[in-house]
């Protein structure tokens, strides 16, 4: 077929719907930019809002605003360090948090934040190591060996934090080289009401007034970092129907999976979360309920889970939508017909897609055990999972790097060090809480006689095991985490530890389903998706954006409001609005204002920009991220998208789904009323100043 007819081809085959993409910087829309908005990034334009760019590893985006290394986030995403920075005493998510100087600002217990300094394909070393002709369980093992020798070799090389990342579902993998930052200290929050203006019921709303940012500074040997690139603000924010720019880490999206894939999403694995999430939000509802300094321990947690809950109902329901599923039914037949229609292609690719529907038949017969066997993570609060990590940490660390479970490859040993033995503080009466719900779970789920769920009982009721493991631990102390992971296999077989004891006896269980799923239904997975991926390659070419992997994508859009029934939403808040709101409320809780805000009533100017929205193409993991004009200044800070948007996860649509940001006029505006942070403000405004002065910024 002639490059031209191939193209025309790839555009009817595919058609990319509006605003739509999450594109990786190695393949920008460009096509599609020129044609809605006239405007193609330079390779210049793009190295600055990559570099600009920030990856927070508490889950989140953000981005240097300064050139003294200043960082932008969402409060959202500050949270959990300002959890773990506050006490009894002090509670900074609360209350806030104010550096009036560079003196005071305090240092995050165990923040990571992550720059991409540079990529490269790394498909055909991949590829190459995996013997052609050999079972799923096999390739596997060799897939994951190349790939941990690509991060190990990059990383010895380099010094940097190297992830190898799959795109397209196993299209194409590629090295990822981040600068990693742990020195980051923080500036400024605002108050949670704030930033949280309306509480749950206007979670994923829109009109919204939230303020939800903070400021880190990240540093380097003792002093502020110099970042080489940063987005100065743009007060004057974005123009209706302006193109705007996000650089961000959405976490992961499931636009590519099959239909197979989606209907056990749909019928197995996302009723089986909901109904477990439902209850970790009654237990830390339960928690909280016990007094002011319970509910400061939930509270992050609790935030979390009803985010989750909101986010995962909607997906649910879009998912249920029978003419949605149709639509994706539609666009797998279409693919699977082209790839039918040649002889070449049906030989190579045809048979992938009943592969992949035995896989999941094949999961889902065993889903429950293995997601309750393997889910460590969410056994308790921080206690026991860490401890679950150790137990596994000495057993891997006596493998080859390329035999390891892929959290324990030499590459990521430094980051999971810096987690495990952090200062932050632990509750262990919550955790011996949550741990005795967790395990009351697990009967009702598996029933007690399932050997997993008798050997973390050992006998005892589950308020007892629960109390068994958690009284008398020492796992709170980072000293002795670090003692037990240094003493290696041998300190942690002999300790008397009671939490250590308890992981001990979930390891079996843990290992036996994890390596169930990892050979038997993960290796024929990946086979079946890299596969289709490569169909895929072959009828569409690289017209299409892959699926998110928390790394660093460029999404286009326009600010625009929306019609939502049969009236209009505007595209922008103002502050008097947030007043407003308050006071239709009479003031009660969630939209009581903050004690700062409402003292500042009749100093902010009722006429500033608060939030807006626009039709970039977002989803978890895009919090924090900066949204910028095609001058590269900073306009707006995502922080949501409203409840349209949920279905995003599967499939995109313009019409009414919203990213939903604070405006950066805002920021500005409650720096110099709301928040007396007049050297911040003069940072912010010198650095944008300077910036307008340099003519290097415009391209």
């Amino acid at each position: 077929m002639k490059p031209a007819l191939f193209l025309l081809a790839a555009l009817l085959a595919a058609p990319l719907r509006a605003d739509e993409g999450m594109w990786t910087f190695d393949n920008p829309p460009e096509d599609q930019l020129f044609e809605r908005y006239g405007f193609v990034p330079t390779a210049s334009w793009l190295e600055h809002a990559r570099l600009a760019s920030l990856r927070f590893s508490d889950g989140g985006s953000g981005s240097f605003v300064s050139p003294d290394g200043l960082a932008l986030t969402n409060h959202h995403v500050a949270v959990g360090q300002l959890q773990k920075m506050s006490s009894p005493k002090k509670d900074f998510v609360k209350d806030g948090f104010y550096a009036k100087s560079r003196s005071e600002e305090i240092p995050c217990p165990d923040l990571e934040i992550n720059q991409l300094v540079s990529y490269e394909d790394a498909t055909e070393r991949v590829m190459a190591a995996i013997p052609k002709d050999v079972p799923p369980a096999a390739a596997n093992e060799k897939r994951k060996a190349a790939i941990a020798a690509l991060e190990k070799d990059c990383t010895d090389k380099t010094g940097l934090r190297c992830d190898v990342v799959e795109l397209y579902q196993g299209g194409e993998y590629w090295v990822y080289r981040y600068k990693k930052y742990t020195d980051v200290r923080l500036v400024m929050a605002p108050e949670k009401q704030a930033a949280f203006f309306g509480g749950d019921p206007d979670n994923f709303t829109y009109p919204r007034f939230d303020l939800d940012y903070a400021f880190f500074r990240v540093y380097e040997g003792g002093k502020p970092a110099r970042p080489a690139r940063f987005f100065p603000f743009k007060g004057a924010g974005p123009s209706e129907g302006e193109l705007v720019f996000v650089t961000g880490h959405p976490g992961s999206t499931s636009r590519l999976l099959t239909a197979a894939q989606l209907a056990f999403e749909r019928d197995l694995a996302m009723p089986v979360s909901l109904k477990s999430m439902r209850r970790s939000r009654a237990a830390l509802e339960a928690w909280s309920a016990k007094g002011p300094e319970q509910a400061r321990q939930a509270g992050n947690s609790l935030f979390g889970v009803e985010n989750g809950l909101k986010v995962r109902s909607g997906e649910w329901e879009g998912l249920s939508e029978p003419k949605f599923f149709a639509k994706k039914e539609a666009e797998e037949s279409d693919l699977r017909s082209r790839v039918a229609a040649d002889p070449a292609l049906q030989k190579a690719y045809g048979d992938a897609w009943e592969k992949m529907a035995a896989a999941v038949k094949a999961y889902g017969a065993d889903y429950k055990r293995h997601r309750i066997y393997t889910g460590s993570r969410y056994r308790a609060h921080s206690l026991a999972p860490a401890a679950e990590t150790i137990v596994r940490w000495v057993a891997e660390a006596e493998k080859p790097n390329g035999d390891r479970y892929a959290e324990f490859r030499d590459s990521a040993l430094e980051s999971l060090r810096w987690r495990l033995f952090s200062p932050a503080p632990t509750y262990p009466e919550m955790e011996e809480f949550l741990l005795a719900d967790r395990l009351r779970e697990y009967v009702e789920e598996l029933g007690a006689d399932d050997p997993f769920v008798k050997a973390l009982l050992d006998g005892k009721t589950a308020e007892e095991a629960a109390a068994a493991a958690v009284r008398g631990t020492k796992m709170g102390a980072p000293a002795f985490r670090k003692a037990l992971v240094e003493g290696g296999r041998k300190a942690v077989a002999a300790s008397d530890d009671p939490l250590i004891a308890f992981a001990r006896r979930a390891d079996p269980f843990y290992r036996q389903m994890r390596d169930w799923y990892e050979d038997d239904i993960e290796s024929v997975e990946t086979e079946a998706s890299e596969r289709i991926a490569r169909a895929r390659f072959a009828v569409y070419g690289k017209s299409t954006y892959p699926d998110a992997t928390f790394t660093l994508r460029l999404a286009f859009g326009k600010a625009a409001g929306y019609e939502q029934g049969k009236t209009l939403v505007p595209y922008k808040t103002v502050f008097s609005g947030l007043f407003a709101r308050s006071d239709s409320f009479d003031g009660k809780a969630p939209f009581d204002l903050p004690p700062l805000a409402a003292a500042s009533r009749g100093k902010v100017d009722m006429k500033a920009p608060l939030n807006f929205v626009s039709s970039n193409d977002i989803t978890g993991g895009n919090s924090g991220s900066p949204v910028i004009d095609k001058d590269l200044r900073l306009v707006g800070l995502i922080f949501d998208g409203n409840v349209e948007s949920f279905p995003n996860e599967y499939l995109y649509s313009e019409e009414r789904g919203r990213a939903v940001s604070v405006h950066a006029g805002g920021i500005l505006e409650s720096l110099r009323s709301i928040y007396p942070m007049p050297a911040l403000l003069k940072e912010l405004e010198s650095a944008a100043a300077d910036a307008a002065g340099d003519h290097s910024m415009h391209h």
